[in-house]
């Protein structure tokens, strides 16, 4: 560490510390009275017999520290310097930290051109935590296996739902955030359809400077990827398209064709939402009811024949009646 200093590297570049008061905090820990600077980590750890990572090295049979793990994976596939490596706030020092001593002490370069740090996850504004019960795992919130959320929400909605914070303010997600994230993914998806449609107006100057417009949204994402400016930006050019629609604004074929290329590269390319479409699993549901009150009617006036058909041709497509005391309900295979 002594000589990463000497050589001008300055250990604690990122986390803004100082070094001489990172020497003063230093906790008096277990293996302290062994280290030349109090501000060492371990880059090979001795395993201990019950340890279950174990390889042979110059050094013994140990495994790598904490820190050295990742320095050696991102060193192996992405090389000595990469753009954007990310992370939790609380793993900026020393964890990361330790990383840009290593990969200069190493490479005699710096690993990463740009740090993005994320804030903290809360739900229902109280803090995730096991011990309280207040957490739920990613695929909960898509599958709506849980007790807090009334339904299930697409991937794409709740990515949605998390681009209207910026990535290092405290993000929190409760049941109204969700359905108020999925109202205004809708209404977006909505517009995306409704600009397909519009005709343009050659013979009348555009009503929308898409030129300031394209500006704008673009400096939301050079400003540190200010997400939630540039979904208000969008939601400008919803308004535009919806008045395009009512025949309230115009639009030239030109400047049609630049819009149309501009909010798929900012909401497809860059956001990375997809286009879902609405209530598709309540639609297929109301269908198949349907279909089951045709087959009831159909088993009533003992038309067994016509019955049959509507049971086996479901069955065809991968879907099972099954009749039972409470009526028929049915399976997706």
């Amino acid at each position: 560490m002594l000589e990463y200093n000497r050589r001008g590297l300055n250990y604690g570049e990122l986390s803004k510390r100082n070094i001489e008061e990172l020497f003063a905090n230093t906790r008096d820990l277990d293996g302290q009275g062994e280290k030349k600077n109090p501000q060492d980590f371990a880059l090979w750890k001795k395993a201990s017999p019950a340890h279950i990572m174990r390889w042979n090295s110059p050094w013994g049979e140990g495994f790598p520290g904490w820190h050295l793990e990742c320095t050696a994976m991102s060193t192996k596939y992405l090389g000595e310097t990469f753009d954007i490596h990310g992370g939790g706030m609380d793993l900026k020092f020393p964890h990361h930290e330790c990383e840009i001593a290593q990969g200069k002490a190493c490479n005699d370069v710096s690993p990463v051109n740009y740090w993005m740090h994320a804030n903290m996850l809360t739900m229902n504004a109280q803090r995730m935590s096991k011990s309280t019960g207040n957490y739920i795992l990613p695929m909960q919130l898509m599958t709506g296996e849980n007790d807090f959320f009334e339904k299930p929400f697409h991937p794409s909605i709740v990515r949605f739902c998390f681009l209207q914070a910026h990535y290092r303010s405290v993000l929190d997600i409760s049941n109204d955030a969700m359905l108020a994230s999925e109202k205004g993914f809708i209404r977006l998806m909505e517009a995306i359809k409704v600009l397909n449609s519009i005709t343009p107006n050659d013979e009348k100057q555009s009503g929308f400077n898409l030129e300031e417009w394209k500006t704008k949204a673009y400096d939301a994402l050079t400003d540190d990827f200010n997400s939630p400016v540039l979904i208000a930006h969008l939601f400008e050019a919803v308004k535009y398209i919806f008045a395009l629609n009512d025949d309230k604004e115009t639009i030239s074929t030109k400047d049609l064709e630049d819009l149309k290329s501009t909010l798929h590269a900012l909401i497809f390319d860059v956001l990375g939402l997809q286009m879902v479409e609405e209530n598709n699993n309540e639609k297929l549901d109301q269908t198949l009811q349907v279909l089951i009150e045709l087959r009831n009617q159909a088993r009533k006036s003992k038309n067994f024949d016509l019955s049959d058909q509507i049971r086996d041709k479901l069955l065809a497509e991968g879907i099972e009646l099954k009749d039972g005391r409470d009526g028929t309900t049915y399976v997706l295979n």
